[in-house]
């Protein structure tokens, strides 16, 4: 069992200088070089002016100085806040605001923003020979890293981890899942979303590889197509939908890929069809599906998708419970017997958003006896036996491509468009549950649609959320009525435009 994250990935640094640590489309770092460098960050971090656990933004993508100084950070006693580096550049300086984070590590160019009130560090500024003597590790209940995610008032939300929450899931990740020693992770998902978690920790506490597939590959067919049989790994950890899109390569399967022997699912709902797909293309692959909340830590259940499970259930159930942690259900949320929302108990549940008490008391909180907070994930599900299955979000939240977004948040863009008189993000989903396409339908001001096309209402509508929200949130379609739906407040009824999507 480990104990200790940091203490154990520079043992093994220690003990074998020469493993190869990270493999970014073959140019490869060992062990070594990840303690030299990880050092070497955390020499510059603790000769600035920070205060104690105050977090750190590091921007970036998937290069191996993204994770050297994710560890320099929590060597040094910080935090660290990812940020994607094809992000615009309103989610930086938005992202700082809510952290109060007084530094960022720019691995890759910043954006042509203000920061006059940061302090910028960047690669060529971090010296060769540290010289301070680093001994203010992260460790128990302190900030590890922190992910922001979606949030309904425009605002992100910034999830705390701790070491202690990492430590719970990293252990039953290596225990539960039957994994190969010393294993390769395919390291797909970028930094900023926490499914990259699934990867990152659990192969460097255990002495493997991470195999990089970056962003700017995997968001262009070709590149993805020529490069991804290339590469070799034993797990494979994405969403269902990327590896959907894998199945456009005849090269995915098995022969392709003889040394895969896991395949870790997270992020969204696993369809049925795919998981019969995977088993023709990868016959002798263990294929798991797992379920949890960003403010989880990554994930609370799993269960391998046997032929039986496949012939017992149509829809998919979503796993066990992990041993350390405890999921009720809160009936009150559901009118339908022995469903609701699915609340979290455990040591890996976090202990609420980043400098926001409001939106950390509707979400977590501690009974009196209990020894883990709780979250309310707005998740519904329900319990067949010990198996725990999935059935949509309570609220507006959605799950799109594995990334998690509050549809408010776009709709609070939309709103704020002076074209816009009434503007809202409807999920449309597909026949196996899952979302397919974000559809913005919206209501103009009067006069606007006699001024434009509808082509160019659309590209004036997309590049003015563009400023505004990450690329994954904007809308695929977009729809212009003559009105919206009004509930009885007198504000657009949102789910009856999600069920005229739907229709």
């Amino acid at each position: 069992m480990i104990k200790d994250i940091i203490k154990k990935i520079d043992k093994i640094a220690a003990e074998d200088p020469a493993r190869v640590a990270y493999d970014y489309l073959g140019k490869t770092n060992t062990y070594g070089e990840l303690k030299e460098r990880s050092d070497e960050w955390a020499d510059k971090l603790a000769s600035l002016k920070i205060p104690e656990h105050g977090p750190v933004m590091i921007w970036g993508g998937q290069t191996f100085d993204m994770i050297a100084s994710f560890l320099g950070c929590v060597k040094a006693g910080h935090a660290y806040i990812p940020i994607a580096s094809y992000s615009n550049a309103e989610r930086l300086t938005t992202i700082q605001e809510v952290s109060e984070a007084q530094v960022v590590l720019a691995i890759d160019p910043l954006p042509d923003v203000d920061l006059s009130q940061l302090q910028v560090v960047q690669p060529e500024d971090v010296g060769s020979s540290p010289v301070h003597a680093v001994q203010h590790f992260v460790e128990g209940d302190d900030n590890f890293y922190i992910i922001f995610t979606s949030g309904t008032s425009g605002k992100p939300k910034g999830v705390q981890i701790s070491h202690n929450n990492l430590l719970s899931f990293i252990n039953w990740e290596l225990e539960d899942f039957g994994l190969p020693e010393q294993p390769s992770f395919l390291a797909q998902a970028p930094y900023s979303f926490d499914l990259s978690v699934m990867s990152l920790y659990p192969a460097l506490v255990a002495g493997g590889k991470l195999v990089v597939l970056p962003h700017d590959v995997t968001q262009n067919f070709a590149q993805l197509f020529a490069v991804l049989p290339k590469l070799q790994f034993n797990v494979w950890v994405s969403t269902p939908s990327f590896a959907q899109m894998c199945f456009l390569d005849k090269t995915f399967d098995e022969k392709h890929h003889p040394d895969l022997t896991h395949i870790l699912f997270c992020g969204e709902e696993l369809p049925h069809n795919e998981v019969v797909m995977l088993k023709k293309r990868f016959p002798d692959v263990r294929i798991f599906n797992t379920y949890g909340p960003t403010e989880t830590t990554v994930a609370v259940t799993q269960v391998e998708i046997t032929d039986d499970i496949l012939q017992k259930y149509d829809r998919l159930p979503i796993g066990l419970v992990k041993e350390d942690t405890r999921i009720t259900i809160d009936e009150s949320k559901s009118d339908k017997e022995g469903q609701g929302e699915i609340v979290i108990e455990g040591p890996s549940v976090s202990k609420g958003y980043m400098n926001n008490p409001e939106k950390t008391e509707k979400a977590f909180f501690k009974q009196a006896g209990d020894k883990y907070m709780s979250h309310r994930s707005g998740d519904e599900g329900f319990f067949d036996g010990k198996m725990l299955f999935y059935r949509g979000r309570i609220d507006f939240q959605i799950k799109f491509n594995g990334y998690r977004i509050e549809i408010e948040e776009i709709n609070h863009y939309l709103g704020q468009n002076k074209l816009v008189r009434y503007g809202v993000a409807a999920p449309k989903y597909g026949k196996d549950h899952t979302v397919k396409q974000i559809v913005a339908e919206i209501e103009l001001e009067d006069g606007v649609q006699r001024k434009y096309s509808e082509g160019e209402l659309t590209k004036l509508i997309r590049e003015d959320l563009a400023k505004n929200v990450m690329p994954y949130m904007i809308p695929q379609r977009f729809v212009y009525r003559n009105e919206l739906p009004i509930s009885q407040n007198g504000k657009v009824d949102i789910k009856a435009v999600i069920k005229e999507v739907n229709k």
